[in-house]
């Protein structure tokens, strides 16, 4: 008889999750508002990360260098009490933590280090950048638009599933949700709902409470079969306290 699964997986979407803001907007907003305004009319027309990508672009174009968007992500908000929180909890030694983000790469990994987080996670599943030699932070999609698509029925966006990602991650160490005592995903977007229904009863989604998420939650549980436990939460000590029972 297999020994009971002991480890917890505490997976984290990155904006308004881990971090308190929003990276792909928190870095127009301080260096180019004109851009962020360019971004946010855009949005009924564009795919989101298409946009980012294009903001990059033009804040290339106007002379924003790399060490002005390193600077303004090194100041990018995470609550000391996540910080604490997830630390503590690394450091008991029987969890481990993914994220799955609709960031970047270069954003999160400059985020992390700035906060000494950089040993956190063991894996970051999110869209790919890298700096050209020239000094543009160069993005795309980790689905590209010319690939095959997801097809995810619960809706999430083009660039990518998370659900389907957190599959194919647990697949790839020979894994299943059954591998972990317990599962969180931590969460604020539509996009966090669609790991949260492949998750157990014994499993919990933390939403944060004023994100698109808690409506999804709130209008599609029934209809798309959630099991997890949602716990809520609106600040970072609260997200802190739910850990300190694991």
């Amino acid at each position: 008889m297999a020994a009971p699964a002991r480890k917890n997986l505490v997976v984290f979407d990155f904006d308004w999750s881990m971090a308190d803001q929003d990276t792909d907007r928190f870095i127009f907003e301080v260096l180019a508002p004109e851009i962020r305004r360019e971004m946010k009319n855009s949005q009924s027309e564009m795919e989101w990360t298409d946009i980012v990508a294009m903001a990059l672009r033009k804040a290339h174009a106007k002379g924003i260098t790399r060490e002005q968007i390193e600077g303004a992500l090194r100041v990018l908000p995470i609550h000391p009490a996540m910080i604490r929180g997830v630390t503590e909890l690394k450091a008991k030694g029987d969890t481990t933590f993914l994220c799955i983000s609709n960031a970047n790469n270069v954003f999160i990994s400059t985020i992390l280090e700035a906060r000494g987080l950089t040993g956190l996670f063991d894996d970051v599943i999110t869209n790919p950048a890298h700096w050209e030699e020239n000094g543009l932070l160069s993005l795309s999609r980790r689905i590209p638009a010319d690939a095959p698509q997801h097809h995810c029925p619960v809706g999430c966006s083009p660039n990518m599933c998370k659900g389907n990602e957190l599959d194919k991650w647990l697949t790839g160490r020979g894994q299943t949700l059954d591998s972990y005592k317990r599962i969180l995903f931590v969460g604020d977007g539509s996009n966090d709902f669609c790991p949260m229904i492949r998750m157990r009863s014994q499993d919990w989604g933390l939403c944060r409470t004023f994100g698109s998420l808690k409506k999804r939650v709130e209008n599609d549980s029934e209809r798309l079969g959630r099991r997890c436990r949602v716990r809520w939460w609106t600040g970072a000590w609260e997200a802190e306290e739910i850990f300190k029972e694991l």
